[in-house]
């Protein structure tokens, strides 16, 4: 049985380690809002973005030129580019676990085709590297902080090495954020674009937007769908920062609450080992006096 002075210098370190959990947990909480509040702003223009895209598909379909687009162009998907959005650090539950088992997964399934994968967070580029597979990019400290700029040289990137044809297909692999408990594993192909079918809304069903187009739809499309991946690539990093600083949230709130049964447990036994001490030496006087008497 550990001693009485072991007992103590375990509950006072796991005092200290709670100490840090409860700071950490404030901490993320405080990013947290601001995370969310950018990635719920981003979502109305991207559904936005959605929605005029599919406008100007139904608008430009008798439009031949818009089929020889070429990041519409579908092809066999012998090489695919992957871009995984991780974090650059830990501590937050299975929150990086569950994103690269969720890509792992996709990679065993498409063993056939050539994979490249370019990585936005230092675990995702730690996982990689340790398992050598194709790099084309690493991204450290996006997710923390996310810029468009970054997005959209990433995204000028990826969309050169589609039309010269070196890749066959894009997905994007991040968190989404869905509330403070989970977030939303997305695993998502960005190119060639899936033109969103117009149809399918029923607002646009009872009422049609009738646009009249300074230029030829046609043009107008070529133009904005580097402009949607840049916005597909942007939103993963919003996302992923959102998600990231809840599930450390909820992952330092578990430990705190763990380091608290600990402690309890711990000055449980403490109480126990000191009682029984008490005891053996009042047996221990009693021994001794019986034995004088």
């Amino acid at each position: 049985m550990p001693s009485l002075i072991d007992i103590r210098r375990r509950i006072r370190s796991v005092k200290n380690t709670q100490q840090i959990t409860k700071a950490m947990k404030m901490v993320s909480a405080a990013k947290l809002r601001r995370a969310q509040e950018r990635a719920l702003a981003s979502r109305p223009y991207a559904n936005m973005m959605t929605r005029v895209l599919a406008n100007l598909a139904a608008a430009a379909q008798n439009d031949d030129s818009v089929s020889d687009l070429p990041l519409l162009q579908a092809r066999e998907e012998k090489r695919i580019q992957l871009i995984v959005v991780s974090s650059d650090r830990g501590l937050a539950g299975a929150f990086n676990a569950n994103l690269l088992r969720l890509v792992q997964r996709f990679i065993e399934e498409h063993r056939d085709a050539d994979i490249k994968v370019e990585v936005i967070g230092k675990k995702a580029r730690d996982y990689f590297r340790k398992r050598n597979h194709n790099l084309t990019g690493e991204h450290i400290g996006l997710v923390e902080r996310p810029s468009y700029e970054e997005a959209r040289t990433i995204g000028d990137k990826l969309i050169e090495q589609y039309r010269k044809s070196e890749v066959d297909a894009v997905y994007i692999a991040g968190n989404e954020f869905k509330n403070v408990m989970s977030p939303n594993l997305v695993l998502k192909k960005i190119m060639p674009v899936e033109m969103p079918n117009s149809e399918g809304n029923k607002e646009q069903q009872t009422q049609p937007k009738d646009y009249i187009f300074e230029q030829p739809p046609g043009e107008l499309l070529k133009s904005l769908l580097p402009r949607y991946i840049e916005m597909e690539i942007y939103r993963a990093m919003l996302e992923s920062n959102s998600a990231e600083h809840a599930a450390r949230m909820t992952a330092m709130d578990t430990a705190s609450s763990n380091a608290g049964e600990v402690i309890q447990t711990l000055t449980l036994n403490m109480n126990r080992v000191r009682q029984a001490s008490i005891t053996r030496e009042i047996i221990e006087i009693v021994s001794g006096a019986a034995a004088l008497g």
